[in-house]
């Protein structure tokens, strides 16, 4: 018998007359604007190609930090109507979600939260190609409006110079977290138990001390959480991002060639892969560029009345 299809989640639906939902879709649109809004005045410079993917560990925090100092910024572009003074953009270490829009001191309750942004940082050139973080936080921490933002970012000169931001990938919070555990127990192809446990009493803006993770019952390759892996979450984008030309080059084919020269390998076995590819590449070329003139000449054919195959 054949299993029951199951629909895959959607973002939460908002309420088009909450402030929150208003407030929302204007920082979506700042989000999506950021490279404009990026500065970074440090310059990177005297790292050896090889170990270039150390720049996410060493620089991670920074680039979130900028972004953090972006938003604060650009405050007339998400609030125009100053329906939001005395909220700022906060970010806080080891706590859900990691960047805050809070008001300090408005209440008894000490502060007020408006809406959260789970930040990541992606550099381009790290190993593996795609965003590497873990997000395993369940859906009942996520409140409707929070959000899961992933900046990508790279050097203007490959190897060196100064930080640059792409384009982000901004999604809901809650539904990022739904569609992960969806993807876990739908869509991968395993024969393992794919049970995940939620905690319970979850709820948004928890404090370090709360349980708010979720647990598959066996993950033997530790893949749980890495939504860059779940097709269909950021699939597309993390396509879009690794065509993003530097120096004329696109991101992915210097990801490529920066990987083949990792430390252990060998010089000789380096310029024959490349050859490799490079004969590969060729004949793709040429096979496209078959096709083009064989529908070149049907056209013109055609325009001369003439319909008859190749």
């Amino acid at each position: 018998m054949e299993a029951e299809q199951v629909a895959p989640p959607l973002e939460p639906v908002l309420r088009q007359d909450d402030a929150k939902t208003i407030l929302q879709q204007r920082l979506r649109t700042v989000l999506l604007g950021l490279p404009a809004f990026f500065e970074f005045n440090n310059h990177i410079s005297g790292v050896n190609a090889t170990d270039l993917y150390s720049l996410n560990t060493l620089l991670g925090a920074s680039i979130e930090g900028q972004v953090v100092k972006a938003l604060n910024q650009q405050r007339a572009l998400w609030d125009p109507d100053d329906e939001w003074l005395g909220y700022t953009f906060e970010r806080q270490s080891q706590a859900f979600p990691d960047v805050r829009l809070v008001r300090k001191g408005a209440s008894s309750a000490g502060i007020e939260i408006a809406l959260g942004i789970e930040l990541k940082g992606w550099f381009l050139l790290s190993k593996e190609g795609e965003p590497s973080f873990r997000f395993i936080t369940t859906a009942a921490a996520c409140a409707d409006h929070d959000l899961l933002v992933v900046v990508p970012w790279y050097l203007d000169n490959v190897l060196s110079g100064s930080p640059v931001a792409a384009e982000p990938f901004v999604a809901s919070a809650k539904w990022a977290a739904e569609y992960r555990n969806y993807y876990w127990q739908h869509l991968r192809r395993t024969r393992g138990d794919v049970g995940i446990a939620s905690p319970d009493g979850a709820h948004p803006y928890p404090s370090k001390a709360d349980l708010i993770s979720d647990v598959p019952a066996y993950d033997g390759g530790g893949n749980f959480g890495r939504v860059a892996r779940a097709e269909g979450l950021m699939t597309d984008w993390v396509k879009r991002t690794n065509e993003i030309e530097v120096l004329g080059v696109r991101i992915k084919d210097w990801y490529q060639f920066l990987r083949l020269h990792s430390d252990q390998a060998d010089p000789d076995d380096v310029t024959f892969a490349l050859y490799q590819q490079l004969l590969t590449a060729n004949e793709i070329r040429a096979h496209q560029q078959a096709l083009r003139a064989t529908e070149a000449v049907k056209a013109l054919l055609r325009a001369y009345g003439v319909d008859r195959d190749l």
